[in-house]
């Protein structure tokens, strides 16, 4: 049996259920493209393609039938819509990826561990911030990141429906928010290193008035190395479950707490 063999009814439907499919895919791959722990830069395209077909057998079943279009230039605007939402939700959730590197580089930074096996990730970063996105990666998977991204993906149509170009005034501002909020985030994970670093800096420099002839910088350095290391081994859970759970929050309710 071939095609034209089929009923005519048949044939429709299936022609009907491509186009769905196909125009969900456009968003569901812009999403899968820079999603954390799925669209790292050391995932394979071909990797990420199986998970945007995955995704899009999961998303499409879920949504209202999407008219199939008529021309080529609806298609071009349901492409550029679809594509122009899902970086944008997709980017508003990587932001929550450069805030805990942004936390690593900082803690690194405050505590001179900056130099500490650098350059382990697909990313130049500090080793602080290597331990802390992989771990917060693995944490967020095994958190069920998939079943939320893809609850995400179905209720972005609610919000954004497809071929319909968002905003552009309300999508800034929710971009400004999201970008205040991922450096917000960073500051507070590197709040520890930070007051660590300023109590040092400030006994050292208390030590040095005292005894100008003692070399602080030698017998300093292994005191904030060591205490950099121990915040990091006593502080990271709790680091980690704020960062999981704001996370988690932003993917229940992207639009909330704008002011």
């Amino acid at each position: 049996m071939n095609l034209l063999d089929l009923p005519p009814g048949l044939v429709a439907l299936l022609g009907a259920g491509f186009w769905h499919a196909a125009i969900v895919f456009l968003r569901i791959s812009a999403i899968v493209s820079v999603l954390p722990a799925f669209g790292e830069q050391y995932v394979s395209m071909r990797v990420k393609l199986a998970l945007s077909i995955a995704f899009t057998a999961i998303v499409a079943p879920a949504l209202p039938a999407i008219p199939e279009p008529t021309s080529a230039l609806q298609f071009a605007g349901y492409a550029a819509s679809e594509a122009v939402v899902g970086l944008a939700l997709g980017v508003g959730i990587r932001f929550f990826v450069h805030g805990l590197q942004t936390a690593g580089t900082i803690a690194a930074q405050s505590t001179s561990l900056s130099q500490v096996l650098g350059g382990i990730g697909a990313e130049p970063m500090p080793a602080l911030g290597a331990v802390l996105l992989i771990s917060g990666l693995a944490l967020a998977v095994m958190m069920g990141l998939h079943v939320r991204v893809a609850e995400f993906m179905i209720y972005s149509y609610d919000a954004f429906p497809a071929g319909v170009f968002p905003a552009a005034g309300g999508l800034s501002e929710w971009g400004v928010h999201r970008v205040a909020k991922s450096y917000y985030m960073a500051f507070t994970l590197a709040a520890p290193f930070l007051i660590t670093a300023v109590i040092y800096n400030l006994a050292l420099g208390v030590i040095n008035r005292a005894m100008p002839q003692l070399m602080v910088a030698f017998v300093g350095a292994p005191v904030i190395t060591f205490g950099g290391l121990f915040i990091l081994m006593v502080g990271s859970p709790v680091i980690l479950d704020v960062w999981v759970r704001a996370l988690m929050t932003f993917l229940a309710n992207p639009g909330g707490n704008i002011p």
